[in-house]
């Protein structure tokens, strides 16, 4: 009587457990799902947005001088909130926030960053609010614009589109396209640093290229570090 009892619970907690694996791996494929459609609607409006711009309106609008003037006089005091925030996945309220997100819409993407070896291809929009953040990439504000000469620091989330950083390595080349053109770029350096060091945002004189993202790439909770590409322009820009 005793083992009969013992295999009803052994099997009732063996379908519980199923059940459980088959939701979360549920929850894992929206979130994938949603990732990937965000991504690509992304890069299609960046290419919706070059075909109907003129020639002449082919550069990323300027901000106001006083705004402009504001962004670029210093260093950001920290690397932003956001990242840490990041967890090590994706939950429900996670996906509902994306959700919000894309239905809110938004400015078209500045450009998309591309890194062929790695299969990464993502738009790149303008900071790093949350919900920027679960569309793409975002330019990290109070480094570089978008096509200027300077330190250009674009932040993503590790558990999502900058996933693969974990497998780049030195040499590596990232494409950006803007409406300017394309810069490619040859990663220099990977260095793993601590939130309030952001003297790897700092502006430096040539085309420089800083991604940054939290590191470790699995862990749970908030990631304590931060992990940087750094990557030098090997040419001017070209006209796509």
């Amino acid at each position: 009587m005793a083992g009969s009892n013992l295999k009803r619970r052994l099997g009732w907690l063996e379908g519980v457990l199923y059940v459980g694996g088959v939701a979360l791996l549920a929850v894992f494929f929206v979130i994938r799902g949603d990732e990937e459609r965000a991504r690509q609607e992304g890069i299609e409006a960046f290419e919706r947005a070059l075909q109907h711009a003129s020639a002449s309106e082919r550069t990323v609008p300027a901000r106001s001088a006083a705004r402009t003037a504001r962004e670029e006089a210093a260093l950001p005091d920290t690397l932003p909130d956001d990242f840490r925030l990041n967890q090590d996945q994706w939950n429900a309220a996670r996906v509902s926030q994306y959700a919000a997100s894309l239905e809110a819409g938004g400015e078209p993407p500045l450009g998309v960053l591309r890194i062929d070896k790695l299969n990464v291809a993502v738009p790149v929009y303008d900071g790093t609010g949350e919900e920027t953040l679960h569309r793409g990439v975002g330019r990290v504000r109070g480094t570089a614009r978008i096509d200027a000469v300077g330190n250009l620091g674009i932040a993503g989330h590790r558990d999502s589109f900058f996933r693969p950083l974990k497998d780049i390595q030195e040499g590596d080349r990232i494409e950006l396209r803007t409406a300017a053109g394309t810069v490619t770029y040859s990663v220099s350096s990977i260095t793993i640093v601590e939130p309030e060091d952001v003297s790897v945002l700092a502006p430096t004189p040539e085309r420089t290229l800083t991604l940054v993202t939290c590191y470790p790439f699995y862990y749970v909770g908030h990631a304590p570090k931060r992990f940087i590409v750094t990557a030098t322009a090997e040419h001017s820009l070209a006209k796509t």
